[in-house]
C-alpha cells in the first residue's frame, strides 16, 4: 500500500510540475488538433465503410 501511496505521490508532483509550469497550454493545444483530425479520420471511415458495404439481396 505504501508503494502505490509514493507512486501516486510521484504521478501528482509530475502533474503539478507541468499544470504549474505552463506546457498545459501547449498540449491542449495538440489535444485540440489531435481531436479534430482523429474525428475527420472516423468520419472517412464510416464514409468508406458504407460504400463498400454490398446490399443485400432477396
Amino acid at each position: 500500500m505504501l508503494y502505490w501511496a509514493m507512486v501516486f505521490l510521484v504521478i501528482a508532483l509530475v502533474a503539478a510540475l507541468f499544470g504549474f509550469g505552463g506546457i498545459y497550454v501547449a498540449a491542449a493545444g495538440i489535444a485540440k488538433i489531435l481531436f479534430f483530425v482523429f474525428l475527420v479520420l472516423f468520419v472517412i471511415s464510416l464514409i468508406a465503410g458504407a460504400v463498400r458495404r454490398p446490399t443485400v439481396r432477396p
